[in-house]
């Protein structure tokens, strides 16, 4: 990350926000640019601000997490939004990747996970295993929506997505340059109307690609 990462915290509790505000102190791959104590002041802060990142918890007076998110991204697709929570139901897992989240983070997870984690989702690097990519395949499953056809590297980088490949391992199993991976990735999102990397996952699985 040549830039830091500007992200809006939104979490109704102040303790909670300053916890992650005193996590992010000094690291400068971050810059926190703004914060929101629900769903409705979270959308009105990320036309103002447009961050790169929303961290965003689920359950908020006046407009929870998952509305919110959903809004946001149909109004901003590419800012990416990582639900933080501390939910441990598999189905608000499965909600906020439906509603467009890029990813989910517990709270409870400690300081070096943390930010891994959070790094990990801003350069949009998840690897996933074999197991969850099918159980998200058979929520996503029941959608059933027919999909554009993608080009047979387009089909190569989906189905290195979907066995958990990073843009990194994509470019050197493909033998092309990152730069052309994430051409690839915009392109497939763009064709499949999907919004992240987890929805790819799922559709290669119910496509029979992987």
């Amino acid at each position: 990350m040549t830039q830091p990462v500007r992200i809006l915290l939104v979490d109704d509790h102040l303790l909670a926000r300053e916890g992650i505000k005193e996590i992010l102190d000094g690291e400068k791959e971050f810059e926190i640019v703004g914060e929101a104590c629900n769903g409705i002041q979270a959308i009105e802060k990320t036309k103002r601000l447009l961050p790169d990142l929303l961290l965003m918890d689920i359950s908020m007076p006046k407009m929870d997490g998952f509305e919110a998110t959903k809004e946001i991204k149909q109004l901003f697709p590419n800012v990416k939004i990582v639900i933080m929570t501390v939910s441990y139901d598999i189905t608000d897992w499965f909600e906020a990747l439906k509603r467009g989240a890029q990813g989910y983070l517990l709270k409870n997870l400690n300081t070096d996970d943390l930010l891994n984690g959070l790094k990990a989702y801003a350069l949009d690097e998840i690897p996933m295993s074999k197991e969850m990519a099918f159980r998200i395949w058979k929520e996503f499953k029941k959608d059933g929506e027919v999909k554009e056809t993608l080009s047979s590297r387009e089909q190569d980088v989906l189905q290195l997505v979907a066995k958990g490949y990073s843009n990194k391992d994509i470019s050197k199993e493909l033998n092309i340059s990152e730069n052309t991976v994430k051409t690839h990735m915009k392109n497939i999102l763009g064709k499949l109307h999907l919004q992240n990397r987890v929805q790819l996952a799922s559709y290669a699985y119910d496509n029979g690609m992987v």
